[in-house]
């Protein structure tokens, strides 16, 4: 600034003023002022301003590097965040990059609240956080902490509901292994199969909420005597690694084997995919997320808020009849042919 007043030859106080946008100088006084910090290129330090008032006003968010779905959660939180007047940091987790690294980070960058997309992190690791500063977390509930996230357990019951109605019985679940979500869909799923009167069915296999674990639970299936005649993917990303390795094997899909997915990724709904899948509200989630830490910071003695949100099945073009309504070498039989009981 002082820069600027050399330039413009006011002091320093009022080029002060000017930037800060109170009154005390002319409009001529203003528009030279102006100029002259356009022509060295200087531009306020917001975040400084922020921290002498004693807020920084920003929201820091951890995400994972490559998950299509937080980016369309990041997307709201931006919008949100911006009309709540507040800034947002990014930081994300990686194979090499824990968790605890990414948070300190955020703090070290004086943030005033956390947003968590997915954390993996314990509760306990999440409820001690939530004393040290704001937090809220999306994509599970956590006691004593904001969060917002879906009715996991419900949307996987509704896709083996789905699959059930069509026929199948032997219904597969590739789960999310240690996500942070990926309890409650093993729960949703051998619920419904409770309720499909096939808990003898239920058949869980170990996986991630990557492309990678579609693609190993695939070849494993492929390995086997018989192909189930359903996979329920953790993911969307773990359905699309399982329907590109069972089409390159020549497995027909949905004629063969049935896939759902979970997300409701953009890529799920290109037309050569076209994936059958659980749709999580993004938009929704991350509006409630920022909206929660913004009303902590109003009240911090405000009791802490879970937004459940309800999931919803979209059916799409991964998802048929059971193959017991296919011939023996795995060709679909005439449509007249199909009994009514299959």
């Amino acid at each position: 600034m002082t820069d600027v007043a050399a330039r413009a030859g006011v002091s320093r106080a009022l080029v002060s003023i000017v930037f800060r946008d109170r009154p005390g100088a002319s409009a001529g006084t203003r528009a030279r002022v102006l100029a002259a910090a356009e022509a060295i290129g200087y531009r306020p330090d917001s975040a400084a301003q922020r921290l002498a008032r004693g807020r920084s006003r920003a929201v820091g968010v951890m995400t994972t590097v490559g998950e299509p779905f937080e980016a369309e959660l990041i997307e709201t939180i931006y919008a949100e965040a911006g009309v709540l007047g507040y800034d947002v940091l990014l930081t994300a987790r990686t194979a090499a990059r824990g968790e605890l690294v990414a948070v300190e980070e955020l703090l070290a960058h004086r943030c005033e609240a956390l947003v968590l997309l997915g954390p993996e992190m314990s509760d306990e690791l999440l409820a001690e956080l939530a004393t040290r500063t704001t937090v809220a977390v999306v994509g599970r509930g956590v006691a004593g902490v904001d969060s917002a996230h879906t009715a996991d357990a419900d949307g996987v019951r509704r896709a083996v509901e789905h699959v059930a109605a069509a026929g199948h019985r032997a219904i597969m679940h590739v789960d999310g292994g240690g996500g942070p979500n990926a309890r409650a869909r093993r729960a949703g799923y051998l619920r419904g199969m409770a309720d499909a009167d096939l808990c003898a069915e239920a058949r869980v296999l170990p996986g991630a909420y990557d492309e990678a674990a579609g693609i190993a639970a695939a070849r494993l299936l492929l390995a086997g005597d018989e192909l189930p005649t359903a996979v329920l993917a953790g993911n969307d990303r773990c359905a699309l690694g399982l329907l590109d390795t069972l089409r390159r094997a020549g497995v027909e899909v949905p004629g063969q084997v049935s896939v759902v997915g979970y997300n409701d990724d953009r890529v799920s709904r290109l037309a050569h995919v076209d994936l059958t899948t659980v749709r999580q509200d993004a938009a929704a989630l991350a509006r409630g997320a920022v909206r929660a830490v913004a009303a902590r910071l109003d009240d911090p003695r405000s009791e802490p808020v879970e937004l459940m949100l309800p999931p919803h099945l979209v059916v799409r073009g991964t998802t048929g009849p059971a193959r017991s309504q296919t011939g023996p070498t795995g060709a679909a039989v005439p449509e007249d042919r199909v009994s009514s009981k299959a």
